[in-house]
């Protein structure tokens, strides 16, 4: 499996292009509209979220709900393009015109001055448009495809938030999955831990107030997977080390840990890894999950915890100073619209980029050209592995 996203900000639509997964596998366009439309929600978000309703057009790959094994194509409009025909639009500008909201001034913490120098290009819009958040979108896209898969192979997962410029949730490692999602979906921040839900709206609506910006933690919890997914064979084929690379790939994130992560640092050995047990009715187990569901770059059949560090958003109502590009002077970087706090939704952006990867190893471990085939293989295997 694999996907490739186009599209900038600002720009007529996102396209996702999704491939390898197989065929007869049950899909819908309400099983990607639910996940486009989560991605918009929670407290701190800007005014975009007001302009763009973001449904899916599925334009490849489907026909009468079910995957045809060809790639499937994605598309969401951005409807406030009409307003930037004039600056994004694809069609060569005239001699005598010029083109409009140049952006001459790097923002500090974001990949405009970088990318201009990588690029050669004189106008850092063009850097902006596509470094944006709003390629996210078509990136949930893609993994929504990917929870759709999982969610039939009896696979479930979910993103939320643990913390918020400081301000932790408490853990609730017994919390069965349905509470999870439950919970998350009718917090604002998408947080387990009503009390702390609160501080975190007070943070949030705090720095907005201040022209400032805060970030904080997500975590992704997954149940279901069997033990023995990734590889300790080769290097590029540990799920945990993929799964970390996809969850620095989402803007803003910075780390990734996984169960207890850099807090092993801290500890002893008797202390960070799960000792083994085994019962009749579920084979082996362990008795603690510190480890956050991996062994050698393979999952343990516990639950996989990830949790991912996103910085606060550089686009701040105060703006850093920062060197016009062209005169050299020192400038106030320029503001583009922008949210206080995006943690929420990048908790299911986080959630949509996990989804994909364990798709994706699942598809090359398992006999993946058709649906039925796959389920088949994998239930077999889970009973093998029960019984090993």
């Amino acid at each position: 499996m694999r996907y490739l996203t186009a599209g900038e900000s600002h720009g007529k639509q996102l396209t996702t292009i999704v491939e390898g997964l197989p065929a007869n596998l049950p899909i819908s366009s309400e099983d990607i509209n639910e996940s486009l439309l989560r991605r918009q929600k929670g407290h701190g978000r800007g005014k975009r979220m007001q302009i763009e309703k973001d449904l899916v057009d599925i334009v490849g790959g489907i026909r009468h709900g079910y995957t045809l094994g060809s790639p499937i194509a994605l598309v969401v409009h951005n409807d406030d393009f009409k307003h930037w025909i004039d600056v994004m639009g694809e069609d060569p500008v005239a001699e005598d015109q010029n083109i409009r909201r140049v952006v001459t001034r790097p923002r500090p913490g974001h990949a405009d001055l970088n990318g201009a120098i990588k690029y050669g290009h004189r106008d850092m819009r063009n850097i902006l448009e596509r470094s944006s958040a709003r390629e996210t979108g078509a990136r949930v896209a893609a993994g929504a495809v990917a929870k759709t898969l999982l969610k039939n192979l009896d696979i479930e997962i979910i993103g939320y938030v643990k913390e918020i410029a400081g301000i932790k949730a408490k853990e609730y490692e017994d919390m069965p999955m349905n509470e999870r999602k439950d919970i998350s979906e009718e917090s604002a921040v998408r947080c387990l831990d009503p009390e702390a839900s609160q501080k975190m709206m007070d943070a949030i609506d705090q720095a907005k107030k201040d022209g400032d910006s805060i970030g904080g933690v997500c975590e992704v919890y997954i149940e279901g997977l069997p033990a023995g997914l990734g590889s300790y064979v080769h290097y590029d084929r540990k799920l945990d080390g993929r799964i970390a690379g996809a969850v620095c790939s989402i803007n803003a994130f910075k780390g990734v840990e996984f169960g207890i992560g850099f807090e092993a640092a801290r500890k002893n050995g008797s202390q960070v890894h799960d000792e083994i047990a085994w019962n009749k009715e579920d084979g082996y187990y362990r008795k603690s999950n510190r480890l956050g569901g991996f062994e050698g770059g393979m999952t343990t059949g516990m639950p996989v915890v990830v949790k991912g560090v996103m910085k606060p958003i550089p686009t701040l109502y105060k703006p850093l100073q920062s060197v016009d590009i062209e005169t050299k002077e020192v400038f106030n970087a320029s503001i583009e619209r922008s949210d206080s706090c995006a943690v929420p939704a990048a908790a299911v952006v986080m959630e949509h980029v996990v989804a994909f990867e364990v798709a994706k190893a699942i598809t090359e471990q398992f006999p993946n050209d058709q649906f039925p085939k796959l389920k088949e293989a994998i239930d077999q295997y889970r009973e093998e592995i029960r019984n090993f």
